[in-house]
């Protein structure tokens, strides 16, 4: 059964790339770009991350900076 993912919220510069990683952070998939105007942004998590225990969600916006949600925390890199 897919598992979606919701991102309700974020900050920064439109438009985003958003990815999927493992819980290294280490091989990331990219998933689409959006924009503010379509959030909340919806995505199928990729088969290969489907029986993950946990998985990092990477966004970058248009100035390069990087926010990944990893077990509830966030990390912000600009």
């Amino acid at each position: 059964m897919p598992t979606n993912v919701v991102i309700s919220g974020v900050t920064g510069s439109s438009p985003y790339n958003v990815y999927v990683c493992d819980e290294n952070v280490i091989n990331c998939t990219w998933i689409n770009q959006f924009t503010s105007g379509q959030i909340p942004f919806t995505f199928e998590l990729p088969f290969l991350y489907q029986s993950s225990t946990d998985f990092a969600v990477k966004i970058i916006d248009s100035n390069g900076c990087t926010v990944t949600k990893l077990s509830g925390t966030t990390y912000l890199e600009c």
